[in-house]
């Protein structure tokens, strides 16, 4: 027996198609949408995240500022003790200064040469006095020249010859004379130096 199928199955395989194509898409725009959830929702968390690290490292941050402006202020406070306390130094080799100017020079000088006024002004001093010879200005400048511990770069300024009274009836001819010396510090105190004039006379 032959059966004949005079129903319209070709439109009920095309309505069948065309819903199994709607539910695919649909089913796809579900996912598509899930997804596209799924990674706004992770963009969210690290964004957040992220945030939550910049605020972290915002706040050590200006932690560290505050840090680095404390050192600042000890090393300006530290530069300032260090300053004051150069100062201390400096004032108390100035204050012993002239005693090693004068003990130097009492070494220093020969027989037959007598100072008369020293005048110190910073690092110079001007040095006057009167000598038998022009050989005792001399050996004054070598002796400051080779064993100066304290003065050094002597200067000769002037040197003229005069007539002085040495008693009521006696003259003689002296030797007048000014010089110009620095003064430098050495590291210590240093060993008093007798002068090679000295210890052979």
């Amino acid at each position: 027996m032959i059966l004949i199928n005079l129903l319209p199955h070709r439109e009920a395989r095309r309505l069948t198609r065309r819903r199994n194509f709607f539910l695919g898409v649909a089913l796809s725009a579900v996912a598509g949408l899930g997804l596209v959830a799924a990674g706004l929702s992770g963009l969210t968390q690290l964004t957040s995240v992220q945030e939550g690290r910049n605020a972290y490292l915002q706040a050590e941050i200006l932690r560290l500022d505050g840090q680095i402006k404390d050192i600042a202020s000890l090393r300006a406070e530290i530069d300032a003790l260090k300053a004051r306390l150069q100062s201390i130094e400096d004032l108390q080799t100035d204050r012993n200064v002239p005693v090693h100017l004068l003990n130097e020079l009492a070494r220093m000088a020969p027989e037959g040469l007598q100072l008369k006024s020293l005048v110190q002004t910073g690092n110079d001093v001007l040095l006057t006095g009167v000598a038998q010879s022009n050989e005792r200005v001399s050996e004054l400048l070598r002796n400051v020249s080779l064993n100066g511990a304290w003065l050094e770069r002597p200067e000769l300024i002037e040197v003229k010859s005069t007539l002085a009274d040495f008693s009521a009836r006696e003259r003689g001819r002296v030797y007048e004379f000014s010089l110009r010396l620095k003064v430098r510090r050495p590291a210590s105190d240093p060993a008093p130096k007798r002068p090679p004039s000295a210890a052979s006379s």
